[in-house]
């Protein structure tokens, strides 16, 4: 990649609790983002194979060229220098004030603060590295902090948000913090009492960091408020440079002896619930992770492969489901199961499962309409291709799955477990900048022998858009589909250049 093409990157951590746990933050030199972890998964024989991820941090070093500046720390590295390179990553250390551990009497902790904050260092950071804009990256409820300066401090200055390129979290709560449990009670607790700065992540306290000065309600926010919503238009970031990555384990997160997992609920990463960890319209991967620890998803190989291929990758490629038809039976209801993985990782890159709590629902449409859900967004990056003179390629995992309901209860007369029915491969090929585009897709049942012996032949499938700068091809469904979802239901592809 160019270096023109390379912007600074500024890490924002996520909540750290009260005094204590703002303490043990600021005593990290990089907030967290230098954590890696340890995995072993099993490989022939039974044998354990053992996986090392280093740290998103030392990672963007290594594979990407990015430094990291300290002299001190990174404010005296600034302070001192006039230039500075613009391949360079940035922590905001927005807990420092509020810590013990410097001695003098600590402030308390406001979010407003830290996203004011934020905007100093980013244009500290356009100024001396000369780059028109930053990229954000923040785990929880840094995510927030991002939005506020977006949101709220940008537009109280009468300012843009050109100076922002591109904003990936990893599991913000964008539509709060709610709990399984409790009917309520425990939200209005939270947020009547605050209990360790934890109302930050009630509706009352979003709405107030989120909505610029001249638009805000003394009387809170209105009926309707969806804190999810990020406003679109001009002089905003678009939806289509923010990524949300959204975990779906909480099994694996142990804050609180494993009670904070038990009252958010199963469909969670732990802490939060899978449909407010998301920005309606933005790109969005699902990935099987928690919150944070051992197995969370900032350290973790799923999170970098995903955060890297959308700061650089150089192709978007957009899977969905189209024109499909389902059966004239109101008691059956229909989802689909998703998982896509890229040649050359050891990751799954996104994957949507009933087991998780994350299928896609497929719901009629009403007639005139198109039947249209979407199954997986992703980056693609032509320079990290093993072999150069072949197409990228990744393979998305298609499931159909129908349940008998009778009244909200399930019939088992004729269920069958975990079981599809339907269930197939799709292997895609896109082209290259330098080979030229176009997109091959074959259904793995279609190919004698293993996929990765599978080349592929011929011309690419036929562009079906004029349009320049954007490929479009619809792959039908295997025969065997036309009784559950309609002779005319195909997956559609649609790539388009990605910087």
């Amino acid at each position: 990649m160019d270096d023109n093409r390379r912007l600074p990157i500024v890490y924002v951590r996520g909540f750290a609790g009260g005094t204590r746990g703002i303490d043990k933050a600021v005593d990290d030199p990089f907030y967290g983002f230098n954590e890696g972890s340890t995995h072993v998964r099993v490989g022939a024989h039974n044998q354990p194979l053992f996986h090392q991820f280093e740290s998103p941090l030392l990672r963007l070093l290594r594979e990407e060229g990015y430094e990291l500046l300290v002299k001190g720390n990174q404010e005296a590295y600034l302070a001192d220098h006039a230039e500075i390179p613009a391949n360079t990553v940035w922590i905001h250390r927005f807990y420092d004030r509020s810590a013990t551990t410097w001695g003098g009497r600590p402030q308390e902790y406001r979010l407003e603060r830290a996203a004011e904050d934020l905007l100093g260092l980013v244009d500290r950071l356009c100024a001396k590295t000369r780059a028109p804009a930053v990229i954000l990256v923040a785990h929880s409820m840094g995510g927030l902090v991002c939005r506020s300066l977006l949101q709220k401090v940008l537009p109280d200055r009468g300012r843009d948000a050109g100076c922002v390129a591109k904003f990936f979290t990893y599991g913000t709560p964008h539509g709060g913090i709610s709990f399984d449990i409790g009917g309520g009670l425990l939200e209005k607790t939270r947020d009547a009492f605050g209990i360790q700065g934890a109302d930050i992540f009630g509706p009352r306290r979003m709405y107030e960091y989120l909505t610029p000065q001249a638009e805000l309600d003394p009387g809170g926010p209105p009926r309707g408020w969806d804190a999810r919503e990020m406003p679109q238009g001009p002089g905003t970031l678009p939806a289509e440079r923010i990524f949300c990555l959204v975990g779906t384990n909480p099994t694996d997160y142990d804050v609180a002896f494993g009670l904070s997992s038990a009252a958010v609920g199963p469909h969670s990463d732990g802490l939060v619930q899978i449909e407010n960890a998301y920005v309606p319209g933005a790109h969005r991967a699902f990935v099987h992770r928690s919150h944070s620890g051992r197995y969370g998803m900032v350290n973790s190989e799923e999170g970098y492969q995903n955060l890297r291929r959308f700061l650089f990758g150089d192709t978007r490629i957009e899977a969905s489901l189209v024109d499909y038809r389902l059966p004239a039976d109101d008691d059956v209801v229909w989802q689909a199961e998703a998982r896509l993985s890229v040649r050359g990782l050891p990751v799954v890159m996104h994957e949507r499962l009933a087991a998780h709590w994350c299928p896609i629902q497929l719901d009629g449409r009403p007639a005139g309409q198109e039947a249209s859900v979407s199954l997986a967004t992703t980056f693609l990056n032509s320079g990290l291709r093993s072999l150069t003179d072949e197409p990228m390629r990744f393979v998305l995992d298609v499931r159909l799955i129908s349940l008998r309901e009778r009244g909200g209860i399930l019939g088992l007369g004729d269920h069958l477990e975990q079981s599809a029915d339907f269930s197939d491969t799709l292997v895609i090929d896109v082209g290259t900048p330098e080979a030229g585009p176009g997109i091959w897709a074959t259904w793995n049942s279609e190919i004698e022998g293993a996929i990765r012996d599978h080349r592929v032949a011929g011309s690419p499938r036929s562009d079906e858009d004029p349009a320049p700068g954007r490929w479009v091809a619809h792959i039908p469904l295997p025969g065997t589909t036309a009784g559950l979802v309609g002779g005319d239901a195909r997956i559609r592809l649609v790539a388009t250049p990605w910087t």
